[in-house]
């Protein structure tokens, strides 16, 4: 049962790289109702992640968070800090796209605060995470914590060699001052 999971949830992001959402989908939502059946919880909140950002992008935004918000509840109930966090930051960016701020920054709080609070924490995780409360403070007015959140993502994407990262931080900066 589990290899299957593995090799559908494998299927569906390799459709999802090669621009094929409606193979990707499908692989996903067959992910899902396997671990229903199993009762594979991690795997599920990857599965529903998946059929999340596939609704997401076809543009489907609540559909896409009622997916993401499934997910993190069966993270959370199993304890899973780092799955957790990135699903959480992931409904925010959604928050946001669907121009709801005040529904996305309590969430990229508890995303900052679970990947600051986590000692495995990946710095590219983290930075994307500052770099979406970033844009939420930019695009509100919130100038000077904007301005913080940039440098501090700037940071992280230059330790990590993510050029385009940081490019895109130098020029957020630049239209802060």
């Amino acid at each position: 049962m589990f290899g299957k999971v593995d090799d559908l949830l494998r299927r569906g992001y390799q459709a999802r790289r090669e621009d094929r959402p409606a193979d990707a989908k499908q692989n996903f939502v067959e992910a899902v109702e396997l671990c229903r059946k199993s009762g594979a919880q991690t795997d599920l909140a990857r599965a529903l992640a998946g059929v999340g950002q596939i609704e997401r992008d076809l543009g489907h935004g609540d559909v896409a968070l009622q997916h993401y918000q499934e997910a993190v509840a069966v993270y959370r109930a199993a304890g899973n800090v780092l799955g957790l966090a990135h699903t959480v930051r992931h409904v925010a960016d959604i928050q946001q796209d669907l121009g709801r701020p005040d529904l996305a920054e309590p969430c990229y709080d508890e995303a900052l605060a679970l990947y600051r609070g986590h000692e495995r924490t990946a710095p590219l995780d983290l930075a994307n995470a500052i770099r979406g409360f970033a844009i939420l403070k930019q695009d509100t007015g919130e100038v000077e914590q904007a301005r913080a959140l940039w440098e501090e993502a700037r940071g992280l994407y230059t330790a990590v060699n993510v050029r385009e990262g940081v490019e895109e931080c130098v020029e957020r900066l630049a239209r802060l001052t």
